[in-house]
Order: structure tokens, then sequence, then C-alpha cells
């Protein structure tokens, strides 16, 4: 189902959502590196499909409740599921991929 909504958004939306997505990534990248303090770090430094946990990025799992936290405050997103926060949280393009499927439910 989810390859079935991009693909419907990506049918209806044509070239501009890939400038979404890149803006919406980029934002991402922001808002991780102003909630966690990351202060050595720019968006740059941080690559789209790296693990965000572990040899990626090195987040934990304190890191990973204030990931649900920014999501709902500045996405309007719930993570209530352990299982959907783990794939959700899992790279820049996983929490992408989801704000873009939610909204899309929403409308």
């Amino acid at each position: 189902m989810r390859n079935e909504i991009s693909w419907s958004l990506k049918q209806q939306l044509g070239d501009k959502t890939t400038y979404m997505t890149q803006d919406l990534k980029y934002e991402l990248k922001k808002q991780i590196i102003e909630e966690l303090n990351l202060e050595d770090m720019k968006p740059e430094d941080i690559k789209d499909d790296a693990p965000l946990f572990g040899d990626g990025l090195g987040l934990d799992s304190i890191d990973a409740l204030e990931l649900v936290v920014l999501m709902e405050k500045y996405h309007g997103i719930k993570i209530t599921d352990e299982e959907v926060g783990k794939r959700v949280l899992a790279s820049i393009n996983t929490m992408a991929e989801f704000i873009v499927e939610e909204n899309t439910k929403q409308k």
C-alpha cells in the first residue's frame, strides 16, 4: 500500500513531488539538528538514506523519543506504535515518505 500511495501522489503531482520531497527532507534535517542540539552538523552532513541510529547518525533511544515529538510538533503526525516508529524513523527518506503518505490520507 505504501508504494501505491507514493505512486498515486507522484502521478498527481508529477515533477513537483521531487521538489517538495527534497524541501521536506532538508527541513527534516534542519529540525533534527535543532531539536537534538547537533550543533556541529549541517543539513548537508546528513545523507537521506543513512541510518539515523547505530552506525549512521548515531542517535539513541532518547533521541527516538525526541524524533516522535518532532514529527507531531512540526508535521502533525503521531507515531504511537513502536514497530511503525522503527520503520519510519530509520532514515530521512523513510521519515519524508511517511509524512507525505500521512498528508495524502488526511486530504
